[in-house]
C-alpha cells in the first residue's frame, strides 16, 4: 500500500493538493475531522460518544479517535493505500497510526509538509476570509491557528524524520509545480521501500535455485540459513561444531544461533532493498523471531511465496540431488528425507499459515522448467511491487 500522511499550515493548500494527490494515487482519503461529522451524523455508537464528549466541550480522546480510524480503514480492503489528514498530530498518534497500519500489514510511506511563509500563509487567508465573509478569520486569530500548528508540527515531524520518511515541500510557486514536487518525493520514498520475501516448499521444491535468481533480478540479498550453516560447519567454527549434529539429521537448529547469523548477514548489507529468506523461519515462533528483526528496520514481510511440489516428487529430486555434487548428506537417507518432509507438514505448516493469515502467501507451482517456475514466481513478486508502491 502507498500511505502518505499530509500537512501543512492553514493557507498551505493542503485541499488542492490532497484531491490531486488521491486521484493521482487512487488513494482512500482518512479526515479525523470528517470522519467523525459522519459518525456523529450517522447515530453510530462511536459517533454518539464523541457527541456527547464535543457538545460538552471535551476533547476526542486518542482512545476513541483510534477506535473510529480503525473502524474506517479496516473497511477499505480493496484500497490501493491511505492519505491521512489532520492525523497524526502528535507523537502518540503517530505510534498508534504505525500500530493500525501494522495490522494492515503496511506502514506509512511518507509524511509530506507543505511549506509556505508565514507573510503568505496571512494573505492567503486573509483573502479566503474575505471570500467566504468570515468576520472571525482576523490577524489575532490566524497567527494563533498558526501557531498552534507549529507547535504540534514539529514533535510529529522529528518522529518522521527520524524513520527517513519526512519529505518538506516547497508549497509557493503555481499549482502544478507543487504538484511535480510531490510526485517527486512520493517516488523517491518508494525508491527507499524494502521488499522482504519468505520462501516456503518441501526440501526439494527448488527453494534454492529460485532465491538466487530472485536476488539477482530485484536486487535483493539472499539468506540462506542453510548455506550459512553449512559455511560454519566447513570452518570448523564454534557454532559448526554446535548445529553439526542437527544438520546431518536435516534438523532444526536452535533459535539463537540462526537469529546470530541473520542478524550478522542483515548487518553486512547496507544500503540493502531488502531479503529473501530461505530456510527461516521453519516454526511459527521463527516467523515471530523474523518479525522482530525485521521491525528493527522499519520493515517486515511483504510476501511469502510456496513453491508446490508433490511429496513424491520432492522425494525424487532429493534422490537425485544426492548423485551430484550439490549434494547433502541428508539427501543420502530415505528415512532422513521422510522425516525432513513430515517436518514441513507438521511445522514449518505453521509458519507458512503465519503468513496465510495475512493475506501474504502466495502459491506457486513447483513442478516444470526452471524459467517456468521462475516466470511464475516473478508474477506474484511484480504484483506485490505494483500493490505495495
Amino acid at each position: 500500500m502507498l500511505n502518505i500522511a499530509l500537512f501543512g499550515p492553514p493557507g498551505a493548500g493542503k485541499g488542492t493538493q490532497s484531491d490531486w494527490l488521491i486521484k493521482k494515487y487512487n488513494l482512500t482519503y482518512i479526515s479525523t475531522g470528517e470522519i467523525l461529522r459522519d459518525e456523529i451524523a450517522e447515530g453510530t455508537p462511536l459517533g454518539i460518544q464523541a457527541k456527547n464528549i464535543i457538545e460538552k466541550g471535551g476533547l476526542v480522546s486518542d482512545e476513541l479517535v483510534v477506535q473510529i480510524i480503525e473502524n474506517k480503514i479496516t473497511k477499505k480492503t480493496d484500497t490501493n493505500g491511505f492519505l491521512f489528514d489532520g492525523f497524526p498530530r502528535t507523537t502518540v498518534q503517530c505510534y498508534i497510526l504505525d500500530g493500525l497500519l501494522m495490522n494492515m500489514n503496511t506502514s506509512l510511506t511518507c509524511m509530506l509538509s507543505l511549506e509556505v511563509p508565514d507573510d503568505e500563509l496571512v494573505r492567503r487567508l486573509r483573502s479566503r476570509a474575505q471570500i467566504g465573509n468570515r468576520k472571525d478569520d482576523n490577524d489575532e486569530v490566524i497567527q494563533v491557528r498558526l501557531n498552534e500548528y507549529y507547535s504540534k508540527t514539529v514533535p510529529v515531524a522529528k518522529y518522521y524524520e527520524d524513520k527517513g520518511i519526512c519529505f518538506p515541500i516547497k508549497g509557493t510557486g503555481t499549482i502544478d509545480e507543487v504538484q511535480a514536487l510531490l510526485d517527486q518525493a512520493v517516488q523517491k520514498s518508494l525508491e527507499n521501500r524494502w521488499a522482504n520475501i519468505v520462501l516456503f516448499g518441501y526440501p526439494g521444491s527448488g527453494k534454492g535455485t529460485q532465491a538466487k535468481r530472485m536476488a539477482e533480478k530485484y536486487n535483493l540479498v539472499y539468506i540462506s540459513t542453510g548455506k550459512m550453516l553449512r559455511q560454519e560447519i566447513k570452518n570448523d567454527s564454534e557454532i559448526g561444531r554446535v548445529v553439526k549434529p542437527y544438520m546431518d539429521k536435516g534438523m532444526i537448529v536452535p533459535d539463537e544461533i540462526a537469529i546470530k547469523l541473520i542478524e550478522e548477514k542483515i548487518s553486512a548489507s547496507p544500503g540493502s532493498r531488502g531479503f529473501i529468506f530461505k530456510g527461516f523461519p521453519r516454526t511459527m515462533v521463527q516467523a515471530y523471531i523474523l518479525d522482530g528483526m525485521l521491525k528493527k528496520l522499519n520493515s517486515g514481510i511483504n510476501l511469502a511465496i510456496e513453491l508446490q511440489v508433490s511429496p513424491l516428487e520432492a522425494m525424487k529430486r532429493l534422490a537425485q540431488r544426492s548423485k551430484t555434487d550439490r549434494s547433502r548428506l541428508y539427501d543420502m537417507d530415505t528415512e532422513t528425507i521422510v522425516s525432513r518432509l513430515e517436518e514441513y507438514e507438521q511445522k514449518t505448516i505453521l509458519a507458512r499459515n503465519f503468513y496465510e493469515k495475512r493475506h501474504l502467501i502466495k502459491k506457486v507451482a513447483g513442478e516444470g522448467t526452471e524459467e517456468e517456475v521462475f516466470e511464475r514466481i516473478c508474477q506474484e513478486i511484480d504484483k506485490m511491487l505494483r500493490q505495495a508502491f
